[in-house]
């Protein structure tokens, strides 16, 4: 009994003597508590929306009001024509868009069952059906409260179009998310795992005495996981065209240099996080929950990120797979170009540029 609370005792003093796997065993709870808790949430608050008002009368106004006072809705655009709908959607700048017809007021007092156009981007069905529902229900309100006791017939018609996505297919929303989450489990997860391998092993020594350069050593690793990145992702898109019939409506070669874009940022991150560690199983619990989980959860793949406060907002900026989603979205569902996604591209660039030189200065640093 004493030789086995002593291996306890070794074990224990082994684990408290590693302040890194310490810091990953009590933090991974708490950042997957505070993570779940706040990210994951089906209410919608200040949801983008944009109003195109043809009347401009006061029932129109109100109407508009209540929606933007109900704290659902913050107003995005105010457009001055009908056709500037299509650029703000394309630029995800509004989610839902709500439309009045001229002479709205005349129509809805005169008991002519005036209708207003709900619009909403449906790249993300499950959004935009609960953004319809509540639009839908904040002017149900107003109807009533006009009618009064009275009991008036007045009667204000809703069409709802739901643009990108008419029939509200899931795979539209799950399609771009499966190809972020498999990119970064292949090129950043797998490639931190390969490296850290090659230490533990003691063949990283026997690599950095031969010719090669450490760059040329990196590189060489790399490149597998770029071709391998660059086959899952075509795999998933004849599965998606083929058996789900999703659209590819931009640019296949766009989409594919997009992408190679995304995977050269999760190499650099993975490069990064072996240089950092030691060995595979500290790397693997690092990947999951600097990379895995934010990929997930505050890319915006599942839950809006707007609807998060707003600390975990600031964060989702730094979260490479949160700009690679509406690229994939954009390009995929909305038929954009360069053009509209030059943001999010410039946005990779700069963090790929950025994580390359960092990860390859202290991979450097780390093998000097």
């Amino acid at each position: 009994m004493k030789t086995f609370w002593a291996f306890v005792k070794k074990e224990t003093l082994h684990i408290l003597r590693d302040p890194r796997t310490l810091v990953i065993l009590l933090g991974m709870p708490i950042a997957q508590v505070v993570l779940f808790g706040f990210a994951i949430t089906n209410e919608l608050n200040d949801a983008r929306i944009a109003i195109f008002d043809a009347s401009g009368d006061p029932v129109t106004q109100e109407i508009s009001d209540r929606l933007t006072s109900s704290g659902f809705f913050q107003l995005a655009i105010k457009l001055d024509q009908e056709d500037q709908l299509e650029r703000a959607f394309q630029h995800d700048r509004v989610k839902l868009a709500v439309v009045f017809p001229p002479e709205f007021q005349e129509r809805f007092f005169r008991e002519d069952r005036p209708q207003i156009q709900l619009i909403a981007d449906a790249t993300d069905p499950n959004t935009a059906t609960t953004l319809i529902a509540y639009a839908s229900a904040i002017i149900r309100q107003y109807e009533q409260e006009k009618k009064g006791s009275a009991a008036l017939p007045y009667s204000i018609q809703t069409e709802v179009r739901m643009r990108y996505n008419e029939e509200l297919k899931s795979v539209y929303l799950f399609v771009p998310g499966v190809i972020t989450i498999i990119l970064m489990l292949v090129s950043a997860m797998m490639t931190s795992i390969a490296l850290t391998r090659e230490k533990e092993l003691g063949t990283m020594e026997i690599l950095l005495v031969s010719p090669l350069k450490p760059v040329v050593i990196v590189v060489g690793k790399v490149i597998p996981y770029i071709a391998l990145g660059l086959a899952n992702m075509a795999i998933i898109l004849i599965l998606a065209t083929m058996v789900f019939h999703m659209p590819i409506r931009g640019s296949l070669f766009l989409l594919i240099a997009e992408s190679l874009l995304f995977i050269m940022t999760s190499l650099a991150l993975g490069i990064m996080i072996s240089s950092r560690v030691q060995t595979q199983q500290v790397a693997l619990m690092i990947s999951l929950m600097v990379l895995m989980l934010p990929t997930i959860l505050l890319s915006g793949f599942i839950f809006p990120i707007e609807n998060m406060p707003w600390p975990l907002q600031a964060i989702s900026h730094i979260v490479p797979a949160r700009w690679f989603i509406v690229i994939v979205k954009g390009v995929m569902l909305k038929g954009a170009g360069l053009a509209v996604v030059w943001k999010e591209t410039l946005i990779l660039i700069v963090m790929t540029l950025v994580l390359i030189g960092a990860s390859v200065r202290s991979f450097k640093l780390r093998l000097e």
